[in-house]
């Protein structure tokens, strides 16, 4: 369904060339959302989320998901500590101006959640609305050690089919609830066709970042930034399987947000497929509640 959305390319602040997806253009009378995704991940997340936000749900809306620089089509940064929240962050905002919104409804899975924690310090007037999948202030070590280690030994697949394998075998217990087709789906939006050989759709140099956090440690958290962000409806979304965000975290976050909204969706760990169940429902009442309220 690639007449959905159309490609959007931009520059960021030192010049390097980025990519968004825009759905839905022709919504640009209602809140737009701005999607997130996760640290290796890219627009292709979205995609059915925001063909349900862009066409069929009661409000339609633009949607824009990003590519972070290193991800998707956007290009690769040539100096590795590039890659970091900070400037990822500034990069968003960079887009925003591009095309023209001021404020918006944000949904940001893992990393995705992180950034909005930063934007909330850089511009907090463009957040009205916010959806956290899967991530908050305070993160688990288990969770981040997981993902490293998956990254650091990803797997080469020859085919879709042992991608889906490769998949179902690393995350498979943490997701029972998922069928076929959306390992498939996931699949898809992971990995590119390059010389006929599958290959993750990111920089590899992405793994390096990581390189220096030290698993022994506690991970610093953010929890005067989640404070800053409290005025703002919220919805946190959790996976029950989780390894990143744990039942505790979500609790305190609810103890911090006056009005924060929770859901755990049984059968998915990190992170939640938002495309799946009744979160494509929930996200859309979510942000139409908020705009009212607003």
């Amino acid at each position: 369904m690639a007449e959905a959305f159309s490609d959007f390319f931009y520059s960021a602040p030192d010049g390097l060339k980025l990519h968004a997806r825009v759905y839905g253009e022709q919504h640009g009378e209602v809140l737009p959302v701005v999607c997130l995704p996760g640290l290796t991940r890219n627009a292709r997340d979205f995609h059915e989320l925001a063909l349900c936000l862009s066409t069929s749900a009661e409000t339609k809306r633009k949607v824009v998901a990003v590519d972070y620089r290193g991800r998707g089509q956007s290009a690769y940064d040539p100096n590795v500590a590039n890659y970091n929240v900070g400037i990822e962050a500034g990069d968003i905002l960079a887009g925003l101006d591009a095309l023209g919104i001021s404020e918006a409804a944000f949904i940001g899975t893992s990393r995705g959640g992180l950034i909005i924690h930063v934007l909330g310090m850089m511009k907090p007037s463009v957040l009205k609305a916010i959806v956290l999948n899967d991530v908050g202030p305070a993160l688990e070590m288990a969770g981040l050690a997981h993902i490293k280690s998956y990254l650091e030994r990803a797997p080469r697949p020859e085919s879709l089919d042992e991608a889906v394998e490769a998949q179902k075998s690393a995350h498979g217990a943490d997701f029972p609830a998922l069928g076929d087709t959306d390992w498939r789906r996931m699949v898809a939006a992971i990995y590119r066709t390059e010389n006929g050989k599958l290959t993750p759709d990111f920089d590899p140099k992405l793994v390096d970042t990581l390189a220096g956090v030290d698993l022994s440690k506690p991970l610093p958290t953010l929890w005067p930034q989640f404070d800053a962000l409290t005025s703002i409806p919220m919805l946190a979304i959790r996976g029950a399987n989780s390894r990143l965000l744990s039942g505790e975290t979500l609790n305190e976050m609810a103890r911090h947000h006056p009005t924060l909204q929770t859901v755990t969706v049984p059968g998915q760990g990190h992170a939640p497929f938002l495309e799946t169940g009744d979160l494509p429902q929930l996200i859309a009442n979510f942000i139409d509640r908020s705009e009212r309220q607003s």
